[in-house]
């Protein structure tokens, strides 16, 4: 096969399609290390110029999946369905969702990623609780699904190991916003999980890799296709991602925030995305008949409890701190200072650049440059006004939260961040107060 790999990149290079044995051959070659490196980009390069059609998309996720072991969880008893997200400022979803979803009867399996750049990773929010592990063994992984309903892990070496060849040439060769190759990556690590249903969190906005609303249908669209030609159900939600989600931003933060939902509180966008991604989900694996039915065993299970209680057994389980669901301020470490970044002037907040939110955070230790970078659990950006409040100078915008580092460039970006209007002007006042509050724009089911 190495002595074709000229041939294949010269085909997709002058718009051919790559016929099915060509494309796993190539991927089993990026695999097993007998391509070369320079071979892989240059790949990666025809692909990102002349793209993948349907069939060569479904074939070269689908050899990205086998690349690698596929968890058989035939054991348990369930419809399993998991939650991904592209990304986003302040998406601590995933750790309200999956005990919510699971308490309403069907399990969620979930391998998440960790943050790089302005967006945060669940692995990095989870491993704020005290002992919380996210490195577990499969058989581990599979009982606790089976005994609780759901358990978060990060990808392991043998979960579609090409993917990790591939992302890594992606990032140097400018190739990353390539759909094709956006959508496998996903794609080829979720149906790996064994699962029969998936929904997909497709963020659109500033601070989303996805800036319009074309490019987010055209990367559902991909997605929805791979997951329905491996015979799986799929259902893509398109959100907003103009704002952050929620008040707080950074790891500790995050859950703290994340556990409020689980208490039936917590800030109103966060606890409505969770509530429609559960109803998708709850629709996606056949237990309930409507989105609004979804909707409202969702909320049922955030205010009775049980969700919470869920949240608990799968912490202990993977050797966290259970007190964090009835002290997280205490149990959670925050950063020593607190620096409050206050209005430039009077007026209205016609904007938050959600990139600039997420930037101060990752300035303050919250997130990674590289993927190797450390990253500070306990620091971050308390939101005190959103888009659409009134502020006077002086009134505080947000709180830093940090530990005496990289304070000057966070402010920068908080104050680049916000966009606010003379105080005179009242006609768009009323267009922002009249805007829905509900981030999910459009469901393709």
């Amino acid at each position: 096969m190495a002595l074709l790999i000229p041939e294949l990149i010269r085909k997709k290079r002058d718009g051919e399609t790559l016929k099915d044995a060509e494309i796993r051959g190539f991927i089993a070659g990026v695999t097993a290390g007998t391509i070369a490196d320079y071979q892989i980009a240059a790949m990666l390069m025809a692909i990102y110029l002349r793209g993948l059609d349907h069939r060569e998309l479904a074939t070269w996720a689908d050899a990205m999946l086998h690349s690698g072991d596929v968890l058989d969880l035939s054991s348990i008893d369930r419809v399993k369905v998991d939650k991904h997200s592209t990304g986003g400022v302040g998406d601590k979803i995933s750790i309200p969702l999956a005990p919510a979803v699971a308490a309403c009867g069907l399990a969620v399996p979930m391998v998440s990623g960790r943050g790089l750049g302005h967006t945060g990773g669940t692995l990095d929010k989870l491993e704020a609780i005290p002992g919380f592990q996210v490195e577990i063994d499969t058989a581990r992984f599979i009982r606790i699904v089976d005994e609780i309903g759901t358990s978060i892990i990060g990808q392991t070496a043998r979960i579609a190991p090409a993917d990790g060849v591939l992302y890594a040439l992606r990032d140097v060769t400018a190739t990353v916003e390539s759909i094709p190759l956006i959508a496998s990556s996903i794609m080829s690590k979720k149906l790996a999980e064994g699962i029969d249903g998936l929904v997909l969190d497709v963020k659109l906005g500033t601070g989303a890799f996805m800036k319009t609303r074309e490019r987010a249908v055209e990367l559902a669209t991909a997605l929805k296709a791979i997951g329905e030609a491996a015979g799986k159900r799929v259902t893509a939600v398109i959100s907003a991602m103009d704002d952050p989600i929620g008040n707080r931003i950074g790891n500790a933060l995050e859950v703290e925030e994340a556990i409020a939902v689980l208490r039936g509180e917590g800030p109103l966008d966060t606890r409505e995305l969770t509530t429609q991604l559960g109803a998708e989900m709850l629709l996606c694996g056949g237990a309930c008949a409507t989105p609004e039915d979804g909707a409202a065993r969702i909320t049922g299970v955030l205010d009775d409890g049980s969700a919470l209680e869920i949240f608990r057994r799968m912490v202990e389980a993977q050797g966290g701190d259970p007190r964090v669901v009835d002290e997280p301020a205490s149990i959670l470490p925050r950063g020593r200072r607190r620096t409050t970044v206050t209005a430039p002037a009077s007026g209205q907040i016609q904007a938050i650049a959600s990139n600039e939110i997420g930037n101060a955070a990752l300035m303050l230790g919250a997130g990674r440059r590289r993927k190797d970078d450390p990253v500070d659990p306990g620091v971050g950006v308390v939101i005190h006004r959103r888009r659409g409040d009134s502020v006077e100078a002086g009134e505080p915008l947000v709180d830093l939260i940090h530990n005496d580092h990289g304070v000057d460039e966070a402010t920068q970006r908080i104050l680049a961040a916000y966009n606010i209007s003379p105080p005179q002007t009242t006609d768009i006042s009323t267009d922002i107060s009249t805007q829905p509050t509900s981030r999910v724009l459009e469901v393709m089911r």
